[in-house]
C-alpha cells in the first residue's frame, strides 16, 4: 500500500489567477545532482512520470496554509502548490524545507522576497516599531491601527510580521467586536477605520487569518466592516443580501452539518472577493492569491464530500426524472446540477472522470432531454451549460448515448435533434444560446475526437447516424428559406409581401450563417457523407440563393461554403457545379457589386484565383466557355485574363496531343514501308523521303481540321451577344437543378445542347441533351475595371 502521507496534488496558477491541476503523485525530498541541491520531486501515481522537480532555493518564500498546503513562487508569475492528503506528510516536507533554509518549522512562511534596499531600511528601523507591538484594541486607537495596517502593505517582510502579531492573543476577534460597538453607537469615523483595517488584513494574504475571519462567528462582522467604505455616501447592505435575499435552497436535505457549513462559507467568501472588494490594481493583484486558493480548495472539498454521499445524488436524480416533480422543483434541481458541474472543474483529472461517469450512470443525458424541452428559459439555459460540461468531458460518451436512442424513441426527441431545435428556436436576438449550441454540435461531429483506438468504428457509425437522423433537421431553416427565391426578391425591392423565413430577416440571417458554418465544417471533415447529401438535395444551388441577401455576412457565408467545396478539388463536385451552372449567382453578385473594393469583391476574386492557381481544368473550361464575355472587361485584377491564358494553354496542349497522335501513326507507317523496301531484292539503297502527315493521310487530317473549325465556330456563336442597349443575351440549357424543379438565379450561361464539360475540360458527347431555353439577362453596361 502506498504512503498516503506523501500523496499530493500538484497545482499551478495560470494567467487568469486560477489553479490548474497538474496531477496526483507522491512527493519526496532528495539531492539532485543536476540541480546541485535538495529538491522536491513528485512522481505520478499512475505511471511514475515526473510531475514536479523543484530545487529548494535558500531565497524562495514558502508558505504553509491550512495544515495541508504548501505554496511558493518558482519564478515571476509562476506559482506552485502542493496539496497533501494528510497533515503529517505536509509537516514532514515543511520541516525539510525549513531545514534547508535554516528556518524555524513553527513559522508558516519561510521568508518574503525583498530587495537589499528594503532590507537595509528595515534594519534601520527602531526596535520599538509598531510592526510587532500592536496598539491596544480600543475605539480610541482605531485610527492608529488603520494607519499601521495601511503602511505595511508595501513591504512583504513587514506584512508578515504584522500578520504574526494579529494572530496572537485573538486580536482579530477583538477588532471585530469593536465593529459591533461602533455600529451600535453609529460611530461612522470608527466604522471607516475598521473598513481600512479589515481590507488591509485581507491584503496580508495570510491563510491563518482567513481561517479566523471566515469562521461562522466572524464572517458576517467582516462583511459588515466592508460595508462602510469611506468613499461611499451611504453604506452598502451586503449583510442584508446574504441573510435575506440570498436563500440557501437544499433541493435534497443535506444532513452533514460540516458540508452545509462549508457551502455557506464558500459562497460568502466568493461574494466578498467578487462583489465587495474592489477590483485590485496591478500592484495589488498578488495580495489576494491566498484568498483565491482558499475558495478553490473549499470547492474541491465540497464536491468530494457530495460524491461520497451515495444517497444524496441518487435521490436528486430520482426527483429530476420523476414526471410528478413540479416545474419549480425541477428548476431547482437543474440549477443545482449546473453548480455541481461547475465545481467539479476543480477536481483532479481522475476524480473528475469518476464524477462524470457517475452522472452518466445515474442518467444525466436522458434527464437533459426532458429539461431541454421545457418552456422555462432559465431551465433550458442551465441544461445547456450542463450539456456543455458533458460534451467537453467526453464527446464519445454523448455520441454513444445518442446512437442507442433510435431503438427506443422517435426521431423528434433524439437528444441531438433536441439540441438542434433549441439552436434553431433561440429567442435571443443575438443568438447567444445558438452560438453555444453550434459549438457543441461541431465538437460532437468532429472526426478529430473520434479516433479513440478502443472504438475504431465510432467515426463511421456516428456519421452514418447523424446524416440519417439529424442532418435534415439541421438544414430545415436553410431549405425553407431558399425554397422560393421570388419572395426574397420581393422583400429586397420593398414589396409588402412577407416571407417569414426569408434570409433578409436579420435574426434568421444570423441563424442561417451558423448553419452554413456547420455545413462548411462538414465539407472539410466528412467528405463522403456530406458529398452525398449535397448532391441528393442539390444543396449548393439552394445555398447560393443566399448570395442575393442584403446581409453581406450571409452572402459571404454562402460563398465560403462553395469555396470549401471547390477547395476539395474533387471531380465529382466539379461536375456537379458545371452541370448545374452554379457559378452563375457568384458572377451575378460580382457584377452587381460593380467596382466597389470590399470584402465580398475580394472573396469572389479569391475563389477564381484559387481555381486558376490550382489549375482545375474542368472549372476553367466551364468559366471561360460560358462567362468570359461578361468577365473580360474586369482588368483591375489579372485573375480572369489568367484563367483565359490557362484555358488557351490547355487547348493548345489538346491540339498538340491530337497532332502528335496523327504524326505517330504516319511515322509508324513510314518505318514499315522503309523496312519493306530495305528487304526488297532490287533495293538501290536510296533513302525514301518521308511525307508530312497531312500529305500522307489527307482524308483523316481533313476530317480532323474540319471538326476543329466547326467546334471553334460553335464556341464563338455560344458567347453572349451585345444588344443595342448594351445588355447581353445568354442561350443555355436547363441544368440538373432546373430539371429537379429548383429555381434558377439571375443569369444562365450558354451550354451546348449536345455537349457537357468532362473532368479534363474537353467536350464530351451527351447521350440525352436537355431542352434549350432562351433567357434575357441585363448586365451593367459599365463592367468593373
Amino acid at each position: 500500500m502506498s504512503d498516503t502521507r506523501r500523496r499530493v496534488k500538484v497545482y499551478t496558477l495560470n494567467e487568469d489567477r486560477q489553479w490548474d491541476d497538474r496531477g496526483t503523485g507522491h512527493v519526496s525530498s532528495t539531492f539532485v545532482e543536476r540541480l546541485k541541491g535538495i529538491s522536491l520531486l513528485v512522481r505520478a501515481e499512475s505511471d511514475g512520470s515526473l510531475l514536479l522537480e523543484s530545487k529548494i532555493s535558500p531565497n524562495t518564500a514558502y508558505q504553509k496554509q491550512q495544515d495541508t498546503l504548501i505554496v511558493w513562487s518558482e519564478a515571476e508569475n509562476y506559482d506552485l502548490a502542493l496539496s497533501f492528503q494528510e497533515k503529517a506528510g505536509c509537516d514532514e516536507i515543511w520541516e525539510k524545507i525549513c531545514q534547508v533554509q535554516g528556518k524555524d518549522p513553527a513559522l508558516e512562511i519561510t521568508q518574503d522576497p525583498i530587495d537589499e534596499s528594503e532590507e537595509e531600511r528595515f534594519e534601520e528601523m527602531p526596535e520599538t516599531s509598531h510592526l510587532v507591538e500592536l496598539p491596544p484594541c480600543e475605539l480610541a486607537r482605531l485610527e492608529e491601527i488603520a494607519d499601521l495596517v495601511t503602511s505595511v502593505l508595501s513591504s512583504p517582510i513587514r506584512r508578515e510580521k504584522l500578520a504574526l502579531a494579529l494572530m496572537s492573543e485573538g486580536y482579530m476577534k477583538k477588532l471585530l467586536q469593536l465593529f459591533q460597538v461602533c455600529e451600535d453607537l453609529d460611530n461612522r469615523e470608527g466604522l471607516h477605520h475598521l473598513y481600512e483595517i479589515v481590507r488591509g488584513v485581507l491584503f496580508l494574504n495570510k491563510a491563518a487569518l482567513f481561517e479566523v475571519m471566515f469562521s461562522d462567528d466572524c464572517i458576517m462582522d467582516v462583511v459588515g466592516c466592508l460595508e462602510f467604505d469611506p468613499s461611499l455616501v451611504q453604506p452598502k447592505k451586503h449583510r442584508e443580501f446574504l441573510t435575506k435575499t440570498a436563500k440557501f435552497k437544499e433541493v435534497i436535505p443535506i444532513t452533514d452539518s460540516e458540508l452545509r457549513q462549508k457551502i455557506h462559507q464558500t459562497y460568502r467568501v466568493q461574494y466578498i472577493q467578487d462583489i465587495i472588494l474592489p477590483t485590485p490594481s496591478v500592484f495589488e493583484e498578488n495580495f489576494l492569491s491566498t484568498l483565491t486558493s482558499f475558495i478553490f480548495f473549499n470547492k474541491v472539498e465540497i464536491v468530494s464530500m457530495l460524491q461520497e454521499d451515495e444517497k444524496f445524488l441518487t435521490e436528486v436524480f430520482a426527483q429530476l426524472t420523476d414526471e410528478a416533480t413540479e416545474d419549480g422543483k425541477r428548476r431547482e434541481l437543474v440549477n443545482f446540477f449546473k453548480e455541481f458541474c461547475a465545481f467539479s472543474q476543480t477536481l483532479q483529472p481522475q476524480n473528475r472522470d469518476a464524477f462524470f461517469k457517475t452522472l452518466a450512470n445515474l442518467g444525466i443525458l436522458p434527464a437533459l432531454e426532458i429539461v431541454m424541452g421545457m418552456d422555462d428559459l432559465q431551465v433550458r439555459a442551465a441544461a445547456t451549460d450542463i450539456f456543455s460540461y458533458l460534451v467537453e468531458f467526453s464527446p464519445s460518451m454523448v455520441r454513444e448515448f445518442v446512437m442507442q436512442e433510435p431503438q427506443q424513441t422517435d426521431d423528434d426527441v433524439l437528444l441531438i435533434n433536441v439540441v438542434i431545435k433549441q439552436m434553431i428556436c433561440d429567442s435571443d436576438p443575438e443568438l447567444g444560446g445558438a452560438v453555444q449550441l453550434m459549438g457543441l454540435l461541431r465538437t460532437l461531429i468532429d472526426p478529430e475526437n473520434m479516433l479513440a483506438p478502443t472504438n475504431k468504428t465510432e467515426k463511421t457509425e456516428f456519421l452514418s447516424f447523424f446524416y440519417k437522423y439529424c442532418m435534415q433537421v439541421l438544414t430545415v431553416p436553410l431549405l425553407a428559406s431558399t425554397v422560393d427565391e421570388k419572395n426574397c426578391k420581393d422583400l429586397q425591392e420593398g414589396s409588402t409581401k412577407i416571407n417569414p423565413v426569408c434570409p433578409d430577416n436579420f435574426q434568421t440571417a444570423q441563424l442561417l450563417a451558423l448553419i452554413l458554418e456547420l455545413l462548411t465544417f462538414c465539407v472539410e471533415h466528412h467528405t463522403y457523407h456530406i458529398k452525398t447529401y449535397i448532391m441528393n438535395k442539390d444543396l449548393l444551388r439552394r445555398v447560393l440563393v443566399l448570395m442575393n441577401s442584403k446581409h453581406t455576412f450571409l452572402a459571404l457565408c454562402a460563398l465560403r461554403f462553395m469555396r470549401r467545396i471547390i477547395g476539395q478539388k474533387d471531380e465529382y463536385y466539379n461536375r456537379y457545379i458545371v452541370k448545374g451552372n452554379l457559378f452563375e449567382p457568384v458572377i451575378n453578385t460580382l457584377l452587381d457589386n460593380g467596382t466597389r473594393y470590399n470584402l465580398l469583391n475580394s472573396a469572389i476574386i479569391e475563389l477564381f484565383e484559387f481555381i486558376k492557381v490550382e489549375d482545375i481544368k474542368s472549372l476553367i473550361a466551364h468559366i471561360i466557355d460560358n462567362y468570359y464575355k461578361a468577365l473580360e472587361s474586369i482588368e483591375y485584377v489579372q485573375t480572369f485574363k489568367g484563367l483565359k491564358g490557362r484555358y488557351e494553354q490547355e487547348k493548345d496542349r489538346q491540339t498538340l496531343r491530337l497532332n502528335s497522335r496523327y504524326r505517330r501513326d504516319a511515322r509508324t507507317l513510314d518505318e514499315d514501308e522503309e523496312m519493306w523496301f530495305n528487304e526488297d531484292e532490287d533495293d538501290d539503297g536510296e533513302a525514301i523521303e518521308k511525307s508530312r502527315p497531312e500529305e500522307e493521310f489527307p482524308e483523316s487530317y481533313g476530317k480532323y481540321m474540319e471538326a476543329k473549325k466547326v467546334k471553334e465556330s460553335d464556341n464563338k456563336e455560344s458567347f453572349p451577344k451585345r444588344t443595342p442597349t448594351g445588355s447581353f443575351k445568354f442561350t443555355f440549357s436547363h441544368s440538373a437543378g432546373a430539371a429537379n424543379g429548383t429555381n434558377g438565379a439571375n443569369c444562365k450561361p450558354a451550354t451546348s445542347p449536345t455537349s457537357a464539360a468532362s473532368p479534363n475540360g474537353s467536350p464530351a458527347m451527351s447521350a440525352a441533351p436537355p431542352a434549350t431555353t432562351v433567357v434575357k439577362v441585363s448586365f451593367p453596361c459599365q463592367l468593373p475595371f
